[in-house]
């Protein structure tokens, strides 16, 4: 990381993230810089083609697009000041009048549970001048939290563009819905993406905090139990709202009603509102759990934020023969962290599971409740010799969180560094470094000299 001051976030700029799921913002760079940063893109797109995951080192000046303290700042503010960049990055090359479709990004092309807690973000950079007419990319506001879209046209007035000068970035929510616009003038457009994740669950605000309460914040717009749950997360504060309303009978009966409604977003709002209602709450989110696949992921995202009174129901939930029960169950005990301590051998048994998904969001929670590392670590160890591809870089990522203490699992990640998935050597790599002892580093640094890429080194100048 660099030792410039991060420039961190205000109240009111986070709150537009939490709420709005991105932020425009720009570095301040000279025109020189985005002018040769260009030059090379448009040399080594026409010579070499997409770098793809090898963009920053072949592009060496993109370093310091990612020391910019306006970067640094906005990244530490949502993920924590020992956030990863992660290994897959991609150059976006856009010269077409045809937008793009409106998706939500899959990890890297694998899928996994979405976390409406910000544990990933992406950076979209455009270090040329980029107009409307050019086509920047697009992102409808509020969207990162739903699953499915909900917007009928693809032209809507409420979609933002990141258009602006060079050094102009768009920083989102991983789960956004975007898009590429339209690029009307033919001209090319690169759009540099690079993907983020959290170390470390948030013990007290990283970003230029000076309000405590949502409400001070958000003052008319308070009225939102997910942005209000997500900033007291950010801010420290586990299932901070759990319990602290009554348990109406009749308003309970008619929140989990409105579970099984066709308005994803409502009902989200109603598992994040029964969440607040105490044991009864609890339990018409654990009735939910158990219901088709769609109302039983949204039912995970109340139980995850309901505190230690879900903990049992939850166990309980793990011994269900639908996969999907179970696999939302561990979902929501790993957002629980620290009240899911007990937990945490139970989840661990799941690495014996048939069910590969299981196993994936197994080892994922591990790394996220990473409460007893004599447990945890043994567990993500097994999850680096899974059969399934996706179990082993998963388990690379959740050795990543738990950092020093995961020591034993060097020689493991070691193992690993020979695999034939890109992932799972990328991710063993910054578990190595992440875990930081003597013996890590000196596997980490032999790799990286073995693996060496010369950045100078084309098809047109070999040697």
């Amino acid at each position: 990381m660099t030792t410039a001051q991060p420039l961190l976030l205000t109240d009111e700029q986070l709150k537009s993230f939490i709420t709005d799921g991105f932020l425009i913002l720009k570095t301040d760079f000279p025109r020189e810089f985005h002018e040769r940063l260009v030059e090379q893109l448009n040399t080594i797109y026409d010579t070499e083609g997409n770098p793809g995951n090898n963009i920053l080192p072949r592009i060496r000046d993109l370093q310091r697009v990612f020391e910019n303290p306006v970067i640094t700042g906005a990244l530490t503010s949502v993920l924590g000041p020992n956030y990863l960049l992660h290994t897959h990055r991609h150059g976006h090359y856009n010269s077409v009048p045809k937008p793009g479709g409106w998706h939500k990004d899959s990890y890297w092309g694998y899928n996994r549970l979405r976390n409406h807690h910000p544990w990933w973000a992406m950076i979209m950079y455009f270090p040329q001048d980029t107009p409307i007419e050019l086509g920047p990319t697009g992102v409808m506001p509020g969207t990162q939290y739903q699953d499915s879209r909900t917007f009928a046209s693809d032209e809507t007035a409420e979609e933002a563009t990141a258009n602006g000068e060079a050094g102009t970035f768009a920083l989102i929510h991983y789960d956004i819905w975007h898009r590429s616009t339209p690029n009307l003038i033919g001209k090319p457009r690169f759009m540099l993406k690079f993907e983020f994740m959290r170390t470390e669950a948030p013990q007290s605000p990283t970003w230029d905090n000076q309000e405590q309460s949502w409400a001070a914040v958000a003052g008319d717009e308070s009225n939102n139990p997910i942005a209000e749950e997500v900033w007291n997360w950010l801010s420290g504060r586990t299932a901070a709202l759990a319990g602290t309303k009554p348990a109406d009978a009749a308003e309970i009966a008619s929140l989990a009603a409105r579970l099984n409604g066709s308005e994803e977003q409502d009902a989200l709002d109603a598992a994040y509102e029964l969440a607040t209602r105490g044991e009864a709450g609890i339990q018409a989110l654990l009735g939910a759990l158990e219901q088709e696949k769609k109302v039983s992921r949204i039912a995970s995202y109340g139980l995850s934020v309901a505190g230690e009174e879900a903990v049992e129901g939850l166990l309980q939930a793990l011994r269900a023969e639908n996969e999907d029960v179970v696999n939302h169950a561990i979902f929501a005990l790993s957002e629980l962290r620290g009240y899911a301590d007990r937990a945490v051998s139970h989840v661990a048994a799941q690495l014996d599971h048939p069910s590969a998904k299981i196993r994936r969001t197994a080892v994922d929670a591990l790394g996220i409740i990473s409460a007893n590392a004599k447990l945890v670590v043994p567990a993500l160890i097994k999850g680096l010799q899974d059969e399934d591809t996706q179990v082993r870089f998963t388990a690379g990522l959740s050795l990543v969180r738990i950092g020093k203490d995961a020591a034993e699992a060097v020689p493991a990640l070691a193992e690993q560094l020979s695999h034939e998935n890109r992932y799972v050597r990328g991710h063993a790599l910054e578990a190595l470094r992440y875990i930081g002892t003597p013996e890590a580093h000196e596997v980490l640094i032999q790799e990286l000299f073995n693996t060496r890429w010369c950045s100078d080194t084309t098809p047109a100048s070999t040697f």
